[in-house]
């Protein structure tokens, strides 16, 4: 059951009733455009627990909420509560821009939240720092593959427990030139450069981008071997394509289409896999096989958060907000496909696994949230990222030259740091 603004602000020390809410108004703004009448009506609900609160709400589309928000924040007129993204939460906190939920947050029942997700938001240090967010929902990456390609080349669906070497033999056999033409018809895998195909390998490894501080591009051992691997998926086992040779298919298709028979990306795409497949064959998920280099899983997630303004001067009714929204009160519906609630109970339920439709095992996901997790984000990480580059100026693009075979994986990887390392220097100037 929610608990009221009154039991809140009791747990944390804060003032009565009458004196923390009475006539109080939070300022709230959110991107979720698409589901702005079910926020409105959550907003009722709270203020109807709360008398006397009232809620000032707004959503805007991404391409104009982070500028409104820039601006707001330059201005010092930061909302109350508002929406903060895992790829500039980093930069949002060294600018002293988001108040500490730590104290809040160490009254909750942990046991019912996916605490992996929580570690994008703590600072200075993933695992023991202070929070600074608390997150809606999730996403993470996952091993899409097609069941039916599998049964029809006889092979055993992944398991957790598959290695690379199982992977990788199952993926030359599912490569198939079905009409004898010698052009493949079916790929056993599909990659690309991206973040979301790329990272979760190197985790699964045991490998890292980032040094320690996360200050500065340094890939280890474990991060090296695993850009290798996917390389000679391409370049060297002929199992999967060149990217080049996908233009013209939006990357997200190519799995649905057929083209490929496994597929790693986040769970997000549940919902566009469920489009276009439709009933043309039977395809699941599971978790990204662990790498030769470690034998403990790091999973790789991010969420969608909720933050307080380090100058909100209604921080407790801002947290009980904060808690309300991201709690039970929120239902299975306001979290499509493969995004995650970050509330476990509303994530375990059947309206959420949705166990009518594919993907069968879509508690895989769940499983990913529970194990320890990391990311790459960083001020300017989408900079340094390359996100959505075609080719250079970025990791994405110079692991997409290595994929299309124009450019050595050495060579690759010492241009993407150089140019990480420059692009970091600005936020984190070397001595």
């Amino acid at each position: 059951m929610q608990r009221p603004l009154a039991l809140a602000a009791l747990l944390v020390g804060a003032l009565t009733l009458s004196g923390l809410a009475l006539g109080q108004t939070l300022r709230y703004f959110s991107w979720e455009t698409n589901i702005a009448d079910e926020t409105a009506a959550l907003i009722a609900e709270f203020e109807a627990l709360n008398p006397g609160v009232t809620v000032d709400f707004e959503a805007l589309p991404p391409d104009q909420y982070w500028p409104r928000m820039s601006a707001m924040a330059a201005a010092n007129n930061l909302p109350d509560v508002f929406y903060m993204s895992s790829g500039f939460i980093t930069e949002w906190h060294q600018n002293g821009l988001l108040a500490n939920l730590q104290p809040y947050v160490d009254q909750l029942d942990l046991d019912d939240y996916f605490t992996g997700a929580l570690s994008v938001a703590r600072f200075p240090d993933p695992d023991v720092g202070n929070l600074h967010a608390v997150p809606i929902n999730w996403v993470g990456p996952v091993l899409y593959y097609n069941a039916t390609a599998f049964d029809e080349a006889g092979l055993a669906y992944p398991s957790a427990e598959w290695s690379w070497d199982e992977f990788l033999e199952a993926a030359k056999a599912l490569t198939i030139d079905k009409t004898g033409n010698g052009r493949i018809d079916q790929y056993g895998y599909w990659v690309y450069g991206r973040y979301a195909q790329v990272e979760p390998w190197i985790y699964m490894n045991g490998g890292r981008l980032l040094n320690e501080a996360r200050t500065r591009v340094e890939p280890n051992d474990a991060a090296i071997e695993t850009l290798a691997f996917l390389s000679d998926l391409v370049n060297l086992h002929g199992v999967a394509p060149r990217p080049q040779e996908m233009e013209g298919i939006r990357q997200q298709d190519v799995f649905p289409l057929g083209i490929a028979a496994m597929w790693v990306d986040g769970s997000w795409n549940i919902s566009n896999n469920r489009s276009i497949i439709g009933d043309q064959f039977t395809w699941d998920i599971a978790l990204i096989p662990t790498g030769p280099s470690t034998t403990d899983r790091i999973g790789y997630t991010w969420p969608d958060m909720l933050a307080v303004g380090a100058n909100s001067q209604h921080q407790d009714l801002a947290w009980a907000f904060v808690e309300f929204m991201t709690g039970p009160s929120r239902g299975a519906s306001s979290f499509l496909g493969g995004t995650v609630p970050f509330y476990r109970p509303t994530a375990e339920s059947e309206a959420w696994l949705e166990r009518d439709q594919q993907p069968a095992s879509k508690h895989v996901i769940l499983e990913l949230g529970q194990l320890p997790s990391r990311t790459s984000f960083t001020p300017n990480w989408s900079e340094w990222r390359g996100y959505a580059a075609a080719e250079g100026g970025g990791m994405n693009g110079e692991l997409d030259q290595v994929f299309n075979g124009r450019k050595a994986l050495d060579a690759a990887i010492a241009s993407f740091v150089a140019y990480g390392n420059q692009v970091l220097s600005r936020s984190y100037p070397q001595p």
